[in-house]
């Protein structure tokens, strides 16, 4: 059970620093491009450079993707099951 909660919690940690790098990701990208925005040459070569990083590992942006929608489904069933047992204690209470 401890190692369950243990392995849990670092996937949520996980999780938690990859939200922080995208969140930091996205500030330093639109500053960028507002500064690139002034020179059109270099935001169409910025865009042919994002579409081949885009192209070439498309297979496991993809991969993350569907791993990360599994987690939030996962997510959500256990909080429903989660909800589920309290509602049924506190049926049994009355």
């Amino acid at each position: 059970m401890a190692h369950e909660h243990n392995s849990k919690s670092m996937s949520m940690g996980k999780q938690v620093m990859a939200g922080t790098l995208a969140t930091a990701t996205v500030n330093t990208g639109s500053k960028l491009m507002s500064k690139a925005a002034k020179h059109p040459v270099a935001v169409f070569g910025l865009g042919m450079l994002a579409g081949y990083f885009v192209y070439k590992y498309r297979k496991d942006i993809i991969a993350s993707a569907s791993k990360t929608i599994d987690a939030g489904k996962d997510f959500v069933l256990h909080q429903k099951e989660n909800l589920e047992d309290i509602v049924a204690e506190a049926k049994e209470d009355k």
